[in-house]
C-alpha cells in the first residue's frame, strides 16, 4: 500500500538557523545564497607549461658544435698543408670543400622545407578539428583555401580543386566546407594511401613467411615500414628526407601508443588466432600473416598522422579493409575441408 502524499512546510517560525557562508537551514532543508554569475571573460585558462631544454638536448647541441668546429679546423689545416706542398692540390681541395659545403646547405634547406611542410599539415589538421567543433564560416573557408594551396602543384588534384573552389561560395558552414574539401581532394588520396598499405602488408607477409632467418625478417620489415611511411607522406604532403622520416616515425609511434595500436589488437587476434588459423598454418606462415597485419596497422597510423584533415564525412579505413585479404584464403580452405 502506497503512502498518502503529505505537504511539508518550510517556513515554520523559529526553525531557521544560519549555518555559515550565508546558508539558512530550515529543518532538514538548507537554502544556499545565490552566487553572482561568472563572466566567461574572467575565466583564464592557464597555459600549458612549455618544455625546456633537457640535458640530452644540451649534450647533442654541444657535441654537434664541437664536431663542427673540429671538422672546420681539420679542413682548414688540410687545405693549408696542401697549399704549402702543391698549390694545385690545395685549390683542388678548396673546390671540393666548397662543393661539399654547397651540397650540405642544399640538404639542410630540404630538411627544413620538409619539417616546415609537416608542421603546416599538423597545424592545418588542428585548425580543422577546432573548426569542426564550432568554427566560423570564415575559418572553414580559410582552411579549405589553404588545402587547395597545399595541392596546387599536383595535376591529379586539378579537378577536385576546381570543384571545391566552385562550391565554396555556396556554402555557409565550416563543417560543410570541410566536408566538400575532404570529398573533393582527400578521398582520392585516401584510396591511394590504402592501396600502398595493402601492397606493403602483402609484401611483408609473403617475404617473412618464406625467409629462413629471423634477422632477415626484422630487416625487411623495417625497410618496408620506412618505405611505407615515406610513400604515405608523399601522397599527402610530399616526400620527407631522412630527418623528416625519423620525425614522422616518432609521430606514428606516439599515435600507436596513444590509440593502443602498438599491440596486435583485437582485429589481429580474431583474424589470426580467434578464427582458428593458428591450428591450420605452420608457425612461419602465421608469423608472416601477423607481420603483414602489423605493417598495415603502422600504415593506418601514418595515414592518420599525415592526413591534413581529420575524417569529417569519410569513414576511417579499418584493418580488415587494407589487410583482410591476408587471411581471405581461409574461406577456401574451410570450403575444401
Amino acid at each position: 500500500m502506497s503512502k498518502a502524499p503529505r505537504a511539508i512546510r518550510l517556513d515554520h517560525p523559529g526553525q531557521e538557523e544560519i549555518v555559515g557562508d550565508g546558508a539558512i537551514r530550515r529543518g532538514a532543508v538548507a537554502i544556499l545564497p545565490e552566487s553572482e554569475p561568472i563572466d566567461a571573460a574572467e575565466l583564464v585558462v592557464a597555459p600549458a607549461a612549455k618544455r625546456g631544454f633537457s640535458w640530452g638536448t644540451l649534450f647533442v647541441a654541444g657535441l654537434s658544435g664541437f664536431l663542427a668546429l673540429a671538422a672546420g679546423v681539420w679542413i682548414e689545416n688540410t687545405i693549408a698543408a696542401l697549399m704549402s706542398q702543391n698549390p694545385a692540390l690545395g685549390y683542388a681541395a678548396l673546390v671540393c670543400a666548397a662543393v661539399a659545403a654547397l651540397a650540405l646547405l642544399v640538404m639542410l634547406a630540404r630538411v627544413l622545407r620538409d619539417i616546415l611542410r609537416e608542421r603546416k599539415v599538423e597545424a592545418l589538421r588542428e585548425r580543422a578539428t577546432q573548426a569542426l567543433a564550432g568554427g566560423t564560416p570564415d575559418e572553414g573557408r580559410a582552411i579549405a583555401e589553404e588545402l587547395v594551396g597545399l595541392y596546387k602543384g599536383r595535376a591529379q588534384t586539378a579537378q577536385g580543386r576546381a570543384a571545391l573552389q566552385e562550391a565554396l561560395p555556396q556554402l555557409f558552414a565550416a563543417r560543410d566546407m570541410l566536408t566538400v574539401a575532404e570529398r573533393s581532394l582527400l578521398v582520392p588520396l585516401d584510396e591511394a594511401a590504402q592501396a600502398q598499405i595493402a601492397i606493403a602488408a602483402r609484401r611483408v607477409s609473403l617475404v617473412t613467411a618464406v625467409s629462413p632467418r629471423a634477422l632477415i625478417d626484422v630487416a625487411f620489415v623495417l625497410v618496408a615500414c620506412a618505405r611505407l611511411l615515406r610513400s604515405i607522406a608523399g601522397i599527402y604532403a610530399g616526400r620527407p628526407g631522412t630527418l623528416g622520416l625519423l620525425r614522422l616515425a616518432r609521430q606514428v609511434m606516439n599515435h600507436l601508443v596513444l590509440t593502443g595500436g602498438i599491440a596486435a589488437g583485437d582485429a589481429v587476434i580474431q583474424q589470426v588466432v580467434g578464427q582458428g588459423l593458428a591450428a591450420r598454418l605452420s608457425a612461419k606462415l602465421g608469423e608472416g600473416v601477423i607481420n603483414g597485419m602489423l605493417t598495415a596497422r603502422i600504415g593506418l597510423a601514418a595515414l592518420a598522422v599525415c592526413r591534413p584533415l581529420p575524417f569529417v564525412e569519410a569513414r576511417p579505413p579499418s584493418l580488415a579493409e587494407v589487410a583482410g585479404d591476408l587471411a581471405s584464403w581461409r574461406g577456401s580452405k574451410d570450403g575444401e575441408a
